[in-house]
């Protein structure tokens, strides 16, 4: 199916989720060794949205729990929860080509068979390519949190968001978010709180602490230094 035809058969708030963007996509000149990665093992990890929706057990060639990750910047701690735990598959999306060189890299290097990757849009990817209910679990760490008021309507986390993961993930699935802008954090949370069909894991109104397995990102680091605060919130689909 066309993107084009694909487009005419979404509904009004799928349409308008794809005229505001979420994201900047950032300039940068990719490394010898990241254009090597995209040559050399984009064949094999890449996914494209023309292949329509997927079998995630064929993609991986295995049954196993899915984590989708939406925004993993250069990779670093998607890499990291993948070599951690090898029993899940890993889906990434990220639309910046310089880190998913880095990611597909680093990947190879280490020898992990248990991730995947998209040079997306994100809602692309979930409206064209992903099963409904097929995900264990969906991860958005530290997006841009769009602090300008004027900007807000740019932040992803929004009500068509939510139904759109909700319909993605299987019952029981969790959307993880994470963030060390305040503001973003209450209102992740105050979305996430009217959103139907999802339970705040940390009970109404609560902030869950930082699981274990979640690596602490550049991202983090730098809120750190900064002064910032670090929100986490896990929503399980529950309906």
């Amino acid at each position: 199916m066309s993107e084009q035809n694909n487009s005419e058969q979404q509904n009004p708030e799928e349409k308008h989720m794809r005229t505001v963007k979420s994201f900047v996509l950032r300039a940068g000149r990719m490394t010898e060794g990241q254009q090597k990665a995209m040559e050399a093992v984009w064949p094999r990890m890449g996914l494209e949205l023309q292949q329509g929706k997927l079998d995630l057990a064929e993609v991986f060639g295995r049954e196993a729990p899915v984590v989708l990750e939406i925004g993993f910047g250069m990779g670093d701690s998607l890499i990291e929860m993948a070599k951690d735990q090898p029993e899940k598959n890993y889906i990434g999306i990220e639309v910046h080509r310089p880190g998913v060189g880095r990611l597909l890299s680093n990947a190879e290097k280490a020898g992990l068979e248990n991730i995947r990757v998209f040079c997306d849009d994100a809602i692309e990817v979930l409206a064209q390519c992903i099963p409904d209910a097929s995900l264990d679990c969906i991860q958005l760490f530290f997006p841009d949190p769009w602090h300008k008021k004027r900007h807000h309507k740019r932040r992803i986390v929004q009500p068509e968001f939510a139904e759109t993961l909700r319909k993605k993930l299987k019952q029981g699935g969790v959307f993880h978010m994470a963030t060390d802008w305040e503001n973003y954090a209450e209102h992740m949370m105050e979305i996430m709180s009217a959103a139907p069909g999802y339970r705040n894991q940390a009970g109404e109104g609560c902030y869950s602490d930082q699981p274990h397995w979640r690596p602490v990102t550049k991202f983090q680091k730098r809120g750190e230094r900064l002064g910032h605060g670090v929100w986490d919130l896990m929503f399980e689909k529950v309906d």
